[in-house]
């Protein structure tokens, strides 16, 4: 498993795992418009990523196994100054679920986080049931620190969510 920066090229295969994946990921993602499961619509959305990496304010990679794009992370909301921190979130294909791929993709991230964006936090929030997600953050080091009601709109509802941060000087 790697994960690497995204790239308009990485289209056609995002749109066929978005596509492939849609009722598994439902749950858990906002709503979307139609166009963002085509090539197009995800040339679209790679191009937008790649400007907020020219910007610092983003950094989305795939996450890729077996030379295939399995899902996607993202160090987003990059805030520099005296923050030094950013948002994480993450998918897994379904079918990829349960092989240790997003806990692999979390702490590659987190490494190129706080060395060469030299960050000081990490946040990620996950829905106040997915267990699973939660796992993943805390075999990472994440600490969980509150509660956020009504946090992100997702699949139509504000959703309350746990959050977690991981420090560059945690232990």
């Amino acid at each position: 498993m790697i994960t690497r920066l995204v790239s308009p090229s990485d289209a056609p295969e995002m749109a066929a795992v978005l596509t492939a994946n849609r009722d598994f990921l439902q749950p858990w993602e906002p709503i979307r418009p139609e166009d963002y499961y085509t090539e197009e619509g995800q040339r679209t959305y790679l191009e937008g990523a790649l400007h907020q990496v020219a910007t610092g304010a983003a950094y989305p990679h795939v996450i890729i196994d077996d030379g295939r794009i399995r899902g996607r992370i993202t160090l987003s909301a990059v805030s520099r100054g005296p923050f030094q921190s950013a948002g994480l979130g993450y998918w897994v294909a379904a079918d990829a679920n349960g092989r240790g791929l997003a806990s692999a993709a979390v702490a590659e991230v987190a490494r190129f986080a706080f060395g060469e964006l030299r960050l000081h936090r990490i946040e990620a929030g996950t829905q106040l049931h997915n267990a699973a997600s939660q796992r993943v953050l805390e075999r990472n080091g994440f600490r969980r620190y509150g509660v956020a009601p009504r946090y992100l709109r997702i699949n139509g509802e504000w959703r309350d969510h746990l959050l977690f941060q991981l420090l560059s000087d945690d232990d």
